[in-house]
């Protein structure tokens, strides 16, 4: 059940938070629901292991009036963990049927590296759904150009332990961009990512597992939706080639680089907000 509460100023947008359940499985939803919304939905999809608040800096950069609808995959941030695994493959189904059930039937959609994974899986399984895709820090799967060994291992034991302060340098060789050019910032922004970052052991696996043996790289023509790929130019974790591939793959897609890093949705969140607000608004 999802539970209404709303800001004391009137013209705030109307925030509902709470627990929906679809095909069994129990997952925190947020949706912002402005009074007057303007163009579709916008569907945010998170990074691996992070709860959807970790990107409340990007939706309080979009305009106050296009409503923003979010969720924890099972295991973490406030959606319970589940006994059983899953899959990208079956998992994207879960997320077409939400939205049928929050009452939409075509939404835009955003994905954040580990949600840039999902959110392709839900334009090539339910292609109606999706109007316009865009995929920050994100890849093709497996069939993909792939970080450095040391980058991939890192990533593969994050977030254990969540230690930004003795992790600090790691860090800066895992997500780049702000991290590392403004070691005076990068402490404190790696704070709030970590403090982001709120997952149980057997979500974190379930998330690692969801990708195994996942490539769309095959599938990217079935992609219908007009997209939009940003990328890092000092992204360790999602080499910037990947944005090429993706461009290449999906029909007209456009691809925006900047000069950050793997964690510029949020260090760099006004500037990145406004360039997908021009994608979306755009005729």
């Amino acid at each position: 059940m999802v539970r209404p509460f709303t800001s004391p100023r009137a013209e705030w947008p109307t925030v509902t938070d709470g627990l929906v359940t679809v095909r069994g499985r129990r997952l925190h939803v947020q949706v912002r629901r402005p009074h007057s919304p303007v163009g579709p939905p916008l569907l945010m999809i998170n990074g691996i292991g992070a709860a959807l608040h970790l990107l409340d800096p990007f939706v309080d950069a979009l305009p106050a009036d296009r409503e923003v609808i979010r969720l924890d995959p099972p295991g973490v941030g406030g959606s319970p963990a589940a006994a059983l695994g899953y899959h990208l493959t079956t998992f994207a189904p879960v997320v077409g049927d939400l939205l049928t059930q929050l009452g939409h039937k075509q939404v835009d959609v955003l994905g954040y590296s580990w949600g840039g994974t999902l959110a392709q899986q839900l334009a090539i399984t339910r292609p109606a759904q999706v109007r316009r895709l865009v995929l920050v820090a994100t890849s093709t799967g497996v069939l993909a150009v792939p970080p450095s060994p040391r980058v991939f291992y890192r990533f593969l034991v994050w977030p254990w332990p969540l230690d930004p302060w003795a992790g600090l340098a790691a860090a800066a060789k895992l997500y780049g961009g702000t991290v590392r050019t403004q070691p005076e910032r990068a402490a404190a922004t790696l704070g709030a990512f970590t403090e982001g970052l709120h997952c149980s052991r057997r979500g974190y696996a379930h998330q690692l597992a969801a990708t195994v043996g996942w490539t769309s790289l095959p599938l990217l023509r079935l992609i219908r939706a007009r997209t939009l790929v940003i990328a890092g130019e000092d992204d360790p974790m999602i080499p910037n080639a990947n944005a090429g591939i993706l461009r290449w793959g999906i029909r007209d897609a456009r691809v925006h680089r900047h000069p950050g890093g793997h964690l510029a949705i949020i260090t760099e969140a006004p500037e990145l907000a406004a360039v997908t607000t021009d994608f979306l608004d755009a005729s």
